[in-house]
């Protein structure tokens, strides 16, 4: 049922609303500019041509992404384009993903001398090492939606080997998926930012995804990417998994409060 929430943690999901909106911002951006490529510069990769293909693709989203990979106190850790398979003539399956520094979310000397890198992907759908990554949910959802998507926190063995969060959007050409855009956000650099703000709620909270996962929560017991099962926090989630947009505030059975961050599709859960 729709109840009264307090105004401080109404405040509070409006920040951490604030703290994740430009990352997709961020990533519309590149999907546009992408989006433009592809009926452009980048035509003859619908085309069948042999060129251009991945080769004259990947410089243009490494010089997209490697600025805000490299940013100081950037959230994301990995960015880059997915392409669909067989999009591309000269790469029928294939991921133009940049990583930021060494790979681990830290400081000291080892991330500071860390470098930008390319993801070293596994193409060849005959090796052992293959992933199909079209069966992953940061594809599945998005193709299926054909909109954004939040994935996660979940160990990310193919890039981070760590608890991440990972955004993708559809990049279309004409009408035809060609691929997705995203970005990857460790869940340590998201609890560093975000825990000192959710502790402001004053009530023992946690912030969750549409599925119920956590993200962060100000209760040690609560774990890192395990589900939060609470008495009709699913059926309170429901909005946020199917349309993106915000919803009104709501009290579980139990009587914790459900406060939806904006359209991130990530929702504030305060424990009485």
């Amino acid at each position: 049922m729709t109840v009264i929430v307090d105004t401080a943690a109404e405040h509070i999901a409006r920040r951490i609303a604030s703290t994740i909106d430009p990352v997709f911002a961020m990533i519309d951006g590149w999907r546009d500019v992408l989006e433009a490529e592809f009926e452009g510069p980048l035509a003859g990769a619908r085309t069948g041509a042999a060129d251009p293909g991945a080769a004259a693709l990947d410089p243009i989203v490494e010089a997209l992404v490697s600025p805000e990979l490299e940013a100081d106190g950037s959230l994301i850790t990995g960015a880059g384009f997915v392409a669909a398979p067989g999009f591309l003539a000269d790469a029928p399956w294939h991921l133009a993903w940049w990583l930021s520094g060494s790979n681990t979310f830290g400081t000291g000397a080892d991330a500071a001398s860390a470098r930008l890198r390319r993801l070293d992907a596994v193409s060849d759908p005959d090796s052992e090492q293959f992933r199909d990554y079209t069966t992953l949910e940061w594809w599945r959802v998005p193709e299926r939606t054909g909109t954004r998507h939040l994935t996660g926190p979940y160990v990310d063995y193919l890039c981070t080997d760590d608890y991440t969060v990972t955004i993708t959007t559809p990049v279309r050409s004409g009408a035809e998926m060609v691929g997705l855009v995203g970005t990857d956000v460790y869940v340590a650099r998201l609890e560093q930012v975000l825990l000192p703000v959710i502790r402001e709620s004053g009530h023992p909270c946690t912030l969750v995804n549409a599925s119920g996962r956590i993200v962060a929560s100000t209760d040690a017991r609560r774990a890192t990417g395990a589900l939060l099962r609470l008495d009709g926090l699913a059926e309170a989630l429901t909005p946020l998994r199917e349309t993106m947009s915000p919803t009104e505030s709501s009290v579980l059975p139990g009587g914790a409060t459900v406060v939806p961050c904006g359209d991130t599709s990530l929702a504030l859960v305060l424990e009485a």
